[in-house]
């Protein structure tokens, strides 16, 4: 067989680019190769459309880093330089329109030059660290044990890794880019910046690329990969902190870090992004021509003494002789096996054990970002505050639990990698043992907050009994949210992953990340609010929806391993928890529009605003049904009329009794109930409350969350479950009765399998209601 012909060193360059290219756009946008039309008739295929999620959290990212270094270059220059005009005093307005004329007037004082210095070098070795925090370091895959198998010389071979990593690290764009715009701006290159900024941005990269390529060759040649593991989940330690401490600059309150800013040496200004940052606050041509001159024979020269390093590194060849893994002894195998739990839960704390980057990452990463926040902010002195503050103690367990889930159980699927498939040939559902797995990792997230609780009662103050029963809920609910939030996390890492992507960064789709973020939040407000009412409505809520996001992750679990089909479309217990919070969100916009003043509400507006969010949801729902020609969309009447409307009348029965007795309670106490408006008419009253409101709400909470549930659950729990969140969504005074007439359409639902029973007793008991309250 012929040989290749060798390639030139820029053809070389150029391939390497546009392959490394090539798989990060893969990474960001393409999840599964689509089916061809004609191929598969019995399951959809895997939509495609992530490249738009992609570019936009990429926008959003880019420009919080750039307003990020705006604000520290703001801050640096009213801190550090002594003589701006910019004080205390100043209006934040005014602050930014004077600091922008000093920096656009003159060249950087000598002590805002150092402070912008010591931010560019932080951020620089972000990115040179953060891809060092990769698992390619102690992982075969694109390094240069087959690069060398190309037709192309050693030297061009690596230059053109060089070049690779330089325009490939988007870390290092994502944080050095937005950097050196902000900083070019205020010097005044104004829309010229960015193109300034390019080249600041790319001088800096390619001497962390030649950095990082010397020291994970050497450390490739040197190390074995169970070693290189450890190394790797220390690099990722070290660079968290790095980033919290650039952070801290631009919130104002970091004086620890400004303290460092004010004592950085002058002779850093002769590093690389020194030069870099002398070069941008250049204010003259000439100086400019000079200083850019330095730049790019400081990176001419470090690239070219990396390249003989390098060169010199690889003298020997580039496999290393203690490459391959070690025997491993069965002590600890033992050991974990006397360990309680199932024979899957110790394979996960197995293979969490033998994983070094993954166990720092679940379980040392995020005390790391809560520490470094703490310290860089300069509260670490305020710590003996926290047992004082039960709402700021108890969202510190939280947030610090649910962020070990976010890094651990979230990744449940992921961490099976290519074996995924095994999961399926075990003597048991793999539904089931994702449940093993949840109740595993909720366990070990619980560990945090208890660490926690008990670090803030050190602190604490004697208690008295009101703060201790308003601890103990705050206990209660960070007990309950860790478990529920464990299954939450797997099951939208069900949805999140695709454990068939060779890549590691494919194997997440971050919109999923952020989703779970966002309800993590959420959470939160129930630990900050003393209203019990806000705090049943925030749990039931949560609860509901983690059944819900179970329940469909169930459902894709058989097509996990299927490179181009998804489940049918077919309404599930989300489509009712999604529908529900529409309703939510809705009625109360509609409510706060309609409402005039600060009295108790008129039963007539409560009726209009339910009535607008139920044929708004409505509306949604059957549109998407139909553009999805969506399976188990619930039907009005199955059977015969007249069952349905008897079965409605005998089902309302129990509702009215319970809201009557309700009613009766209630006023002995002497609260005020809503009353019917004189103003408003009757009639239409009625016809708002036993006709629309009835047809709109039944098909969302009994067609769509009841009809979903009982697919997971048993019909009582079901019922249950349905009612409790048909009752948080109402207002706080009516959610007992409103309860039981949840209990009530569910059953009438259940045994007449059509929505007209529900509707008729939901219509039933709203006229009973309202005809009492007149």
């Amino acid at each position: 067989m012929n040989a290749l012909p060798p390639v030139g060193g820029a053809q070389a360059a150029w391939l390497l680019v546009r392959l490394r290219l090539r798989r990060l756009v893969n990474l960001a946008t393409v999840s599964r190769r689509p089916a061809k039309a004609g191929k598969r008739a019995a399951t959809a295929g895997k939509r495609r459309g992530r490249w738009i999620v992609s570019l936009v959290v990429a926008v959003l990212m880019t420009l919080a880093f750039t307003h990020m270094s705006h604000q520290i270059l703001v801050n640096l220059q009213c801190e550090l330089t002594p003589a701006t005009a910019c004080g205390a005093q100043v209006g934040i307005d005014d602050r930014e329109r004077v600091v922008g004329a000093e920096l656009l007037e003159a060249p950087f004082s000598p002590e805002l030059t150092a402070g912008v210095t010591m931010e560019l070098t932080l951020l620089w070795l972000v990115a040179l660290l953060v891809p060092l925090a990769s698992r390619e370091l102690a992982q075969p895959d694109w390094d240069l044990e087959w690069l060398v198998t190309l037709p192309v010389g050693r030297s061009a071979l690596l230059w053109a890794r060089v070049l690779e990593r330089t325009v490939t690290n988007p870390t290092g764009l994502l944080v050095l880019w937005p950097a050196t715009v902000a900083t070019a701006w205020h010097t005044g290159m104004r829309w010229s910046a960015p193109l300034a900024a390019v080249a600041a941005t790319l001088a800096l990269l390619a001497q962390a690329a030649v950095l990082r390529t010397l020291v994970d060759t050497g450390l490739r040649l040197a190390m074995p990969p169970s070693r290189l593991r450890n190394l790797q989940a220390a690099i990722s330690i070290v660079s968290m902190p790095l980033m919290y401490l650039v952070i801290s600059l631009a919130t104002g309150n970091g004086a620890l870090t400004l303290g460092w800013a004010r004592a950085w040496p002058a002779w850093t200004q002769w590093t690389p992004p020194g030069v870099v940052l002398l070069w941008l606050d250049a204010r003259t041509l000439p100086a400019a021509l000079a200083l850019f001159g330095a730049m790019a024979l400081v990176t001419a020269l470090v690239l070219w003494a990396g390249i003989a390093l390098l060169a010199r590194q690889l003298a020997g060849g580039v496999v290393a002789a203690s490459s391959r893994e070690t025997a491993r002894t069965a002590g600890r195998a033992d050991t974990l096996d006397r360990l309680p739990g199932t024979p899957l839960q110790r394979r996960e704390l197995r293979l969490l054990g033998r994983d070094r980057s993954f166990l720092v990452q679940s379980l040392v990463v995020p005390v790391v970002i809560i520490g470094s926040q703490v310290f860089f902010s300069g509260r670490m002195q305020a710590f003996a505050e926290l047992g004082q503050d039960q709402a700021l103690l108890a969202s510190i367990a939280f947030g610090l639990g649910s962020y070990v889930l976010l890094l651990s159980a979230f990744q449940t699927i992921n961490t099976e990698g290519q074996s995924l498939w095994m999961l399926y040939t075990f003597p048991g559902t793999l539904e089931r043992m994702l449940a093993e797995k949840a109740r595993l990792w909720g366990l070990l997230a619980l560990v945090y907050p208890a660490a926690v609780f008990a670090l803030g009662l050190a602190f604490a103050p004697a208690l008295d009994g009101h703060m201790i029963m308003h601890l103990a809920a705050r206990i209660g609910l960070v007990a309950i949210g860790i478990p529920v939030f464990a299954l939450i996390a797997v099951a939208l890492g069900v949805w999140a992953s695709d454990p068939l992507a060779t890549e590691p960064g494919a194997r997440i789709r971050p919109t999923y990340v952020y989703l779970y973020s966002l309800l993590a939040s959420a959470y939160g407000y129930a630990l900050y609010t003393d209203e019990w009412a806000h705090r049943l409505s925030v749990v039931v809520l949560v609860i509901g929806l983690a059944l819900a996001l179970w329940q469909k992750a169930r459902d894709h679990l058989p097509y996990l391993l299927d490179p181009g089909a998804a489940a049918p479309p077919r309404v599930s217990a989300v489509d009712g928890m999604a529908a529900a919070l529409l309703f939510f969100v809705v009625q109360a916009i509609a409510f706060a529009l309609l409402h005039d003043g600060d009295g108790p509400p008129a039963l007539s507006e409560l009726a209009i605003a339910l009535a607008i969010a139920g044929a708004v949801v409505y509306g949604v729902a059957r549109l998407v049904y139909w553009r999805m020609r969506t399976a188990g969309v619930p039907v009005l009447r199955h059977g015969s009329i007249g069952g349905a409307v008897a079965t409605g009348i005998v089902c309302a029965l129990p509702a009215i009794a319970a809201g009557l007795l309700w009613m009766v309670a209630v006023r002995r106490y002497g609260i005020e109930l809503p009353r019917p408006d004189r103003d408003f008419a009757l009639p239409l009253l009625f016809a708002i409350a036993c006709v629309a409101a009835p047809l709109f709400e039944e098909f969302i909470f009994r067609g769509l969350l009841f009809g979903g549930l009982r697919r997971s659950l048993p019909p009582a729990a079901a019922m249950a479950a349905s009612a409790a969140l048909f009752a948080v969504v109402h207002p706080p005074l009516s959610m007992v009765p409103v309860f039981a007439l949840g209990l009530c359409a569910a059953y009438a639902y259940q045994r007449n399998q059509g929505l007209l029973a529900a509707v008729v007793t939901h219509a039933v008991y709203n006229a009973a209601i309202i005809a009492a309250q007149s």
